[in-house]
């Protein structure tokens, strides 16, 4: 029920004038989403490698429907990379095949992102090119994207690479096919709702292929990301790597920017490598509200994640915050559909 509400309130545009315009949805967006503008995230980016975190930074925006939009979509991301050589960050980008026009006209996106990463390598500084991730979107996508990435080796390119998502009854398979491409991988347990025909419904079997893959990429992959806030995933990896004697530096944990910020510290000063995915742009509310609605289990998690790292006291007006605008949305919703 919740999750059916979620994402009517993703596609609501009353919901959207509700929830945008309200100062204070704003202010609890604020710590999830580093800003409208590209500046404003490179700043965030600065003061995240100042903590001795790297980052991966992403562009918010949706599939597009013309050639144009793909343009514009490609132009960001390079404008991302000069600001990000520029500002000599630790830093690389995340970009959404979709919004690059994986929908529209596959030899396109392939073009674009040909492009992209054209930029990357000159932009790149003595230690190498810079880095771009494709992230990976829903089950429908799935295939279409690892195609993508194949077919950019085959031109050359060696600073790219996808994500997998645990949860995928594929995915195996996806990770033996790219760890013998020699791509980097970023591992995620997988968010968008799916058939059972597809992806496993029971989170314990979700978790325990998590471990399965995330094993698979430490022993045999390229420089695996594992992007989890699950402390039980992460406990095991660390334990994996230590047991089978897998450098710290040959892997990295990634999370949200915002979400447990006490543990991305913690992780970084035992020595592991810790980037952190930081989203900007006008864009937030489909992507704040389609977190919730791929997992509601979110909306609590990026509450707890706030009590984890801060007094009751301090956090109580965030909390409040958050849940009200949510709420106060669903009621507006509700309006509408009752024709009041």
């Amino acid at each position: 029920m919740l999750r059916q509400t979620l994402h009517r309130l993703s596609e609501s545009s009353t919901a959207e004038r509700v929830i945008t315009r309200a100062p204070i949805s704003r202010h609890m967006v604020s710590r999830f989403v580093a800003g409208s503008t590209l500046a404003e995230a490179l700043d965030v980016a600065e003061a995240l490698n100042s903590a001795g975190l790297s980052v991966s930074l992403d562009y918010l925006g949706e599939a597009v429907s013309s050639r144009e939009e793909v343009a514009q979509a490609t132009g960001m991301a390079i404008t991302c990379l000069e600001g990000i050589a520029e500002r000599e960050l630790s830093a690389n980008v995340s970009l959404k095949p979709t919004q690059l026009g994986l929908a529209l006209d596959e030899e396109l996106c392939l073009q674009g992102v040909a492009a992209i990463l054209e930029r990357a390598r000159a932009l790149g500084d003595g230690e190498g090119e810079i880095f771009v991730r494709l992230d990976m979107e829903s089950s429908d996508y799935v295939e279409r994207t690892i195609v993508l990435v194949e077919r950019l080796w085959e031109m050359g390119y060696r600073n790219v690479g996808t994500v997998l998502q645990s949860y995928l009854h594929r995915t195996p398979e996806d990770v033996e096919r790219l760890n013998a491409l020699g791509s980097r991988v970023r591992l995620v347990k997988g968010a968008y709702k799916e058939p059972e025909q597809v992806a496993y419904q029971d989170k314990a079997k979700v978790d325990e292929m998590f471990i399965r893959e995330m094993e698979m990429l430490l022993r045999d992959g390229t420089y695996p990301a594992i992007a989890t806030h699950d402390e039980a995933m992460i406990d095991a990896g660390r334990r994996y790597a230590f047991e089978h004697g897998i450098d710290k530096s040959s892997f990295e944990y990634q999370m949200l920017y915002g979400v447990r910020r006490d543990f991305q510290a913690r992780l970084r000063e035992e020595g592991y490598n810790v980037r952190v995915y930081v989203p900007f742009g006008d864009s937030w509310y489909p992507y704040l509200m389609r977190r919730l609605a791929e997992r509601p289990a979110n909306l609590m998690f990026m509450a707890s994640s706030v009590m984890a790292e801060s007094p009751l006291r301090k956090i109580a007006s965030p909390l409040a915050i958050g849940v009200g605008a949510v709420a106060g949305a669903i009621g507006a919703l509700s309006w509408r559909r009752n024709g009041r």
